[in-house]
C-alpha cells in the first residue's frame, strides 16, 4: 500500500522542504480517521485571487494535494476527477474541485492557470506561500518532502501522499478516495451525499 501512495524516500526530514510528521504516520491518521481532517487554509487561486475554505461553504469540496510536475499519479487522479465532475451530469454544479499545489515554487498562479483547465473548466489550482501550503497540508495530514533530483535549483521532485478528499457544505470532512480511483467509483460516492444533502 505504502508504495502507491508515497514516492521512495530518498532524504531525511531535516534536509527535505515538507512535511514534519513521517509518511507512515500521517497515512495512518487518514486511513483509519484517527485525527481531525480538514480546516482552515488561505490560498490563492489561478487567477491570484485569495481564497479561504469558507468560500466553498454550501458546495461540496473534492480536495487534492500535488504539483504539476508530477509525472504520473496527479494528472492521473485529476483526469479522473475531472471525468467524475462530467459523469455527475446536473449535480456536478454542487461539488467543487481543487488542486493545491505541494510546490509553489514553481507551480505560480501564472503556471497553474495553464494547467488546470486541462481536467475541468471548474477545477481550481490553489497555490501560496510555503507556510500556507504547510498549514492546508497539515489540516488534511498530507505528507510530501521536497527530493532533490539533480545539482541545479530547479532539479527536484516531491514526494506525497495522494488522497482526494470529500467534504461536506458545511467544511465538514466526510472521508477520502484512495490514488488511482476512478471516475465511476468517485460520483458513485459522491452523488448519495450532494442528493441526501439537498432533500434535508
Amino acid at each position: 500500500m505504502a508504495a502507491l501512495l508515497f514516492g521512495v524516500l530518498t532524504v531525511s526530514p531535516a534536509s527535505a522542504q515538507g512535511s514534519t510528521r513521517s509518511a507512515a504516520e500521517l497515512m495512518d491518521a487518514v486511513m483509519w480517521n484517527r485525527e481531525p481532517i480538514g480546516g482552515a487554509f488561505t490560498l490563492k487561486d489561478q487567477t491570484g485571487k485569495t481564497r479561504t475554505d469558507a468560500d466553498f461553504r454550501g458546495q461540496f469540496m473534492l480536495v487534492y494535494f500535488g504539483f504539476t510536475y508530477c509525472p504520473d499519479i496527479c494528472p492521473t487522479d485529476l483526469q479522473q476527477i475531472g471525468l467524475a465532475m462530467e459523469q455527475l451530469g446536473d449535480d456536478a454544479k454542487h461539488v467543487q474541485p481543487l488542486f493545491v499545489t505541494l510546490d509553489p515554487e514553481r507551480d505560480t498562479a501564472e503556471h497553474l492557470a495553464q494547467y488546470v483547465p486541462l481536467f475541468h473548466p471548474r477545477l481550481l489550482g490553489l497555490t501560496g506561500s510555503d507556510a500556507d501550503i504547510a498549514t492546508a497540508a497539515d489540516a488534511y495530514r498530507v505528507y510530501y518532502k521536497r527530493v532533490k533530483t539533480g545539482d541545479k535549483p530547479g532539479d527536484y521532485t516531491v514526494d506525497h501522499s495522494a488522497f482526494i478528499y470529500l467534504v461536506d457544505r458545511d467544511g465538514r470532512y466526510l472521508g477520502f478516495f484512495p490514488p488511482g480511483t476512478d471516475a465511476p467509483r468517485l460520483v458513485e460516492m459522491i452523488r448519495p451525499h450532494v442528493r441526501g444533502s439537498a432533500e434535508r
